[in-house]
């Protein structure tokens, strides 16, 4: 008999308690479409009748959510494409909590509504001092936005041609300034601009000064740029972008520009991201003046911009929390990094793998801290086992995480300054299940 004939109904593969206890934890949907891939193999000749469910079993993901769980072996600490921030285990028991019902904005002792966020903010005022006042959008973009929006709509915002940035994915600043319906006045070269250009340019029509750290590259040579304290003395309001998220001044970063010196060098209003050097969950900070914060938080598009519950209880505990992934990872002696390599490699090697330990030089990434090296050390491996690292039925099923690292000179390179020393050993077995 043709064993595809004896192929088994959909009720009768579902009905094994595994995949039944599966449909509770994921939805009928992708239980569903496990069992039919199972009984399309089942056709196809390629497994038997009675294994069916066991295949549908094995092929099911861990979670509902199509996100895969990444060991961030780049060597760039805040990588763009697999999230930026690693968030620290404060943040993500309190992603648990606020998964539920929580008092987001409701004042428990009164029994009426309350401050949405109010704890948050409280935690995001007191890191920062030197602000009057602040609040929280859902990104840097739509802080930005908000601010010209608000406080520029039908004016000019004067701003450096060497600060007109692309922010990522094709985006530019212009572009986004004029969605607003707020006017760009281009001042200055791309290499030079003075506080002089700005005066100049300054009259009725203008909205507010714009400085922008350009984040993502840098300008060598013969350059010259206005401070914000130069800017801050031209009578106009002024509002910097400094993009990273660094909020007081970073000993291993000397030339990454922070709010709270923005704000004391006399920066009206000051924006920054939540998910890169701070460490937290995707966010726009906005930090200033009371009277240009109250103006900002009460315009319409606020609510349109505004974070979530988990935004919201994430960017708390990171504040309050524990040191975060990201500085730990800053603080890291290159040392320590070499002999976690030393001693993977050596593990490694002892399995037959070819496994070398390579002085390499990391990047903070996310738009921070640009050309800035960082020395690191990283597990260099056959450029052969990049792909297996990353996909297969183990990372799949959610069995290990995928591996990310980068390709340079024919090797695959694992570097270690993302990645946690409590993942180590998860890492070797994933090298050692992808060579086989």
């Amino acid at each position: 008999m043709d064993v595809r004939r004896l192929t088994p109904r959909t009720d009768a593969v579902l009905a094994d308690p595994r995949l039944a206890e599966a449909e509770q934890r994921l939805g009928r949907d992708i239980v569903l479409a496990a069992v039919r891939r199972a009984q399309d193999l089942v056709r196809a000749g390629e497994i038997e009748p009675g294994t069916a469910a066991d295949t549908a079993v094995a092929s099911l993901p861990p979670t509902a959510a199509s996100l895969t769980p990444v060991i961030n072996a780049t060597g760039v600490l805040l990588h763009t494409n697999l999230g930026r921030a690693a968030l620290s285990e404060a943040a993500r028991a309190a992603l648990q909590t606020a998964a539920g019902c929580t008092d987001l904005e409701f004042d428990l002792a009164a029994g009426s509504r309350g401050r949405r966020g109010r704890g948050m903010l409280a935690a995001l005022a007191a890191a920062v001092p030197a602000a009057e006042a602040v609040y929280v959008v859902n990104n840097n973009a739509a802080a930005l936005v908000l601010a010209a929006t608000a406080l520029a709509q039908g004016a000019e915002i004067v701003v450096s041609r060497g600060e007109l940035i692309e922010i990522g994915d094709g985006f530019r600043l212009p572009d986004l300034i004029e969605s607003t319906g707020a006017r760009i006045r281009e001042v200055g070269t791309t290499n030079r601009t003075s506080a002089a250009d700005y005066a100049a340019a300054i009259g009725p029509q203008t909205g507010f000064v714009l400085k922008v750290h350009p984040s993502n590259y840098r300008i060598e040579g013969f350059t010259a740029s206005a401070s914000v304290a130069d800017l801050a003395g031209l009578g106009v309001p002024v509002v910097g972008d400094i993009g990273s998220g660094l909020l007081a001044p970073h000993p291993s970063l000397p030339d990454e520009p922070d709010a709270a010196s923005w704000l004391q060098a006399g920066a009206t209003l000051v924006t920054a991201s939540g998910d890169k050097l701070l460490g937290g969950p995707q966010a726009g900070l906005m930090l200033g003046r009371s009277d240009v914060i109250s103006r900002l938080a009460r315009h319409p598009l606020a609510r349109a911009l505004r974070v979530d519950k988990l935004a919201v209880a994430a960017l708390e505990a990171t504040l309050v929390g524990p040191p975060v992934p990201v500085a730990e990872a800053l603080a890291t002696n290159p040392a320590a990094l070499r002999q976690r390599a030393l001693l993977m490699a050596g593990n490694l090697a002892h399995a037959h793998i070819d496994a070398r330990v390579e002085q390499t030089e990391a990047a903070v990434g996310g738009g921070g801290a640009p050309g800035l090296g960082i020395p690191s050390a990283a597990v260099s491996l056959p450029e052969g086992l990049a792909h297996p690292l990353r996909v297969g039925d183990a990372v799949r099923g959610g069995v290990r995480p995928a591996v990310v690292g980068r390709v340079e000179n024919g090797r695959l390179l694992l570097d270690l300054i993302a990645v946690a020393p409590a993942d180590d050993e998860v890492l070797v077995a994933a090298v050692l299940a992808a060579a086989g």
